[in-house]
């Protein structure tokens, strides 16, 4: 055999073992792989995928829930306030009725024909109240009262010495709510006296005494 032919052969032969090596050592970090994943705990991952699966049934109840709670909440709301446009147009018809009241003034002198006319407008007015009532409908009484602008609507100022500055000193349209919902806001005059108008009422002679008391 020639030396070339042998350097040929050693070469050929180096080159198998160089790829055996190599195959070796795909197939132990394979076998490494799988020996990894093999010795991962079954009972922990069970133990995870109940956990998780525990969460989100954990969720799902509490969707449902508020989903229940909401429908319940609408259909009280729609029960509570389905006479909301009704209750408003018989706030007109109260409207009505009072003004026809103050227009008769006092008729304590009247003829009888007069009295008895003025007293079934009354009655009508204290019916319809206390229909309105029956059905969760209360009126605003704000006289006096701090001004609230959740109830009250002030449509002008004036000095009111018998009221601290920013109260309700006179009601122009009564306000109404409905089951503790605004129906209607009351319209009223707010208090604002000049400077020093209250101080002046209150060095009056006898004033002290009834603070007193």
């Amino acid at each position: 055999m020639s030396e070339t032919a042998k350097n040929n052969q050693d070469d050929l032969h180096d080159a198998a073992s160089a790829e055996e090596t190599a195959a070796e050592d795909v197939v132990s970090e394979a076998t490494e792989a799988e020996g990894g994943e093999a010795t991962t705990d079954p009972v922990a991952a069970l133990e995870a995928e109940v956990a998780e699966l525990k969460d989100r049934l954990l969720r799902a109840a509490a969707e449902v829930e508020n989903t229940r709670r909401r429908a319940k909440k609408d259909v009280e709301d729609a029960g509570n306030y389905a006479i909301t446009k009704f209750a408003r147009e018989l706030l007109d018809v109260g409207d009505n009725l009072r003004r026809a009241l103050e227009a008769a003034g006092d008729t304590s002198n009247a003829d009888p024909t007069m009295k008895k006319l003025v007293e079934g407008v009354e009655m009508t007015e204290q019916t319809l109240l206390k229909a309105l009532e029956k059905n969760g409908v209360e009126k605003l009484e704000p006289l006096g009262e701090k001004l609230d602008p959740n109830h009250h609507q002030a449509v002008f100022e004036m000095p009111n010495p018998a009221y601290p500055d920013g109260h309700v000193a006179q009601v122009m349209q009564a306000g109404y709510v409905l089951k503790g919902r605004l129906l209607r806001p009351a319209m009223v005059g707010v208090t604002k006296n000049p400077a020093g108008q209250e101080a002046a009422k209150n060095d009056e002679p006898g004033s002290n005494v009834a603070t007193s008391a």
